[in-house]
């Protein structure tokens, strides 16, 4: 099930705060603030304390204050919030002190101290080129140009000239970024809302989409920024299309590009962990065991960094992805009990994390664990895991919701629910055919359902062998891997064909294909 959330803004802002944000607020506030500001301070605590926001409690806990001054308090607390935050983060953060001094500058200027104003701009539209901020240059070069337009600056004869040539550059990286970046996001929302391409007619609409938004030079771009929201528009468009080797060459190209250039994985955190991420997704899909293992030890030692430790974004991005990581390399080597040692440790991160989560991150890591219990045999929690997705009514990953269902249909059947399955399985292929969303390794798989029911216990394993020799030819199907990506539904059917269990099988396989390398 989704958490319940609080939805008053400036509650979610109290309860994301640590200790030390919290002290550096009282801090701030008395030393800065007037004796009618020791009202925010007990607004502050009151809210700190409480576990749910409850306005009632809230009164009781602030005597004398009616609802018209709690609107104004909360708002006044916020903003005071937010600076306390700006002060203490400053320092962490370039884009917090490119501003800051952009602010200085502008202070300056309307100061009527034109030289001074300058001296900072030069300075920071330096380090703003170095870190190719391109969007904060434009500000600098708009504040400089609008310096000498109306002010005799004394400045060298071809300055103006000079700021033309920097802001049309500026604007032609900020064009290309702009199309690329929003190239990737269109294709990342694509995917959210459908999944993979589950036929040829999905792939042919998201290649024509590519084109259509593609820029023609898209291949000569040199920044760095061009370059990574090229490498991640090429990432989307190959997992949506299900090319997985496509998908793991740019994937590299992403993480090469930070390696490249050092710097900027501190400039761009958030994406330098999201490459890794989609750098082991990449590995676990094409089954690179060893990458893979040097991939997520490279991700975990990152992790342990202060860069990542001390931001509350960067610390629940690197949470979520290292723990699909984990998952997911127990389901490679089919050690599901195993993993299941790690999902109380996830859980009780998921809940100190809320705040920071999004549904759609909530909803793979339940059918993660949901899987993960699957594969170790208790089929009944696993159940308990996917009746959340299910019961999620929002448009997030029609994809996910369909196997969801399917899984649940096949706990059922491995807990012998025989009265549930004729019923289950006519929902379950409803809803797939109403999301569009059946391939030819589902039909198989309701066909088998529908037969199964009429044969007997005894009859059972030849049409269990048929099933899986019907999809056994279809495991390169580029259009038919999400079925086994999503469920191992081959090693499921071989662990009931040769009598053992769906770890042991997907365990033997991972031995012998690392005996092979």
């Amino acid at each position: 099930m989704m958490p319940n959330r609080p939805t008053d803004i400036l509650f979610q802002l109290v309860k994301s705060l640590e200790k030390a944000e919290k002290r550096h607020f009282k801090l701030y506030i008395t030393r800065s603030s007037a004796r009618e500001d020791l009202k925010i301070v007990k607004l502050f605590d009151a809210l700190d304390k409480l576990n749910e926001y409850d306005e009632k409690s809230l009164f009781k806990k602030l005597p004398g204050i009616q609802k018209p001054q709690l609107a104004n308090l909360k708002s006044h607390l916020y903003k005071e919030l937010l600076a306390s935050l700006r002060l203490l983060k400053s320092a962490d953060s370039l884009d917090l002190q490119l501003n800051e001094q952009f602010d200085y500058a502008h202070i300056l200027y309307k100061k009527g101290l034109f030289m001074q104003s300058l001296r900072i701009l030069d300075r920071v539209k330096e380090i703003a080129k170095s870190n190719q901020k391109y969007n904060f240059l434009t500000l600098v070069i708009s504040l400089e140009k609008r310096i000498e337009g109306l002010h005799i600056t004394r400045s060298m004869h071809n300055r103006v000239e000079q700021l033309a040539i920097e802001a049309n550059t500026v604007s032609r990286h900020i064009d290309v970024v702009s199309r690329l970046s929003n190239l990737s996001l269109l294709l990342f929302s694509w995917f959210t809302l459908h999944g993979h391409a589950r036929n040829k007619k999905d792939e042919a609409g998201v290649k024509k989409f590519m084109q259509e938004h593609l820029p023609a030079d898209a291949h000569l771009v040199t920044g760095f920024y061009e370059k990574m929201y090229l490498y991640q528009s090429y990432c989307w468009y190959a997992f949506i299309r299900q090319d997985f080797l496509q998908y793991y060459r740019y994937a590299q190209k992403w993480i090469d590009l930070f390696d490249a250039n050092p710097l900027m994985i501190r400039v761009e955190t958030s994406h330098y962990i999201k490459g890794l991420h989609y750098l082991l997704n990449a590995h676990f899909d094409l089954r690179n065991y060893r990458e893979f293992d040097k991939t997520l030890k490279k991700f975990e030692q990152f992790a342990q960094t202060s860069r990542v430790q001390d931001h509350d974004n960067f610390r629940t991005q690197a949470f979520v992805y290292i723990s699909t990581g984990r998952i997911n390399q127990h389901f490679m080597m089919g050690t599901f009990k195993e993993g299941l040692k790690i999902v109380p440790d996830i859980e009780g991160k998921l809940e100190e994390y809320d705040l920071f989560l999004d549904p759609h991150r909530i909803m793979v890591m339940n059918y993660k664990i949901a899987t993960l219990y699957f594969g170790s045999g208790d089929y009944s929690t696993c159940i308990d895991y996917l009746q959340g997705i299910i019961n999620e009514t929002g448009n997030l990953r029609t994809d996910l919701q369909c196997y969801a269902r399917l899984q649940h249909l096949l706990a059922h059947y491995e807990l012998g629910n025989m009265e549930l399955m004729e019923p289950l399985s006519r929902s379950v292929y409803r809803f797939f055919a109403k999301m569009e969303n059946l391939t030819v390794v589902e039909q198989e798989i309701f066909k088998f359902f529908r037969k199964s029911l009429a044969v007997s216990n005894r009859e059972i394993k030849p049409e269990l062998q048929k099933f899986l020799g019907k999809i056994k030819y279809l495991e390169g199907n580029r259009f038919e891997t999400r079925a086994f990506a999503y469920l191992d539904i081959i090693s499921w059917l071989e662990s009931k064909v040769y009598n053992k269990s769906m770890s042991k099988v997907i365990h033997e396989k991972y031995m012998e294909s690392k005996r092979k390398k």
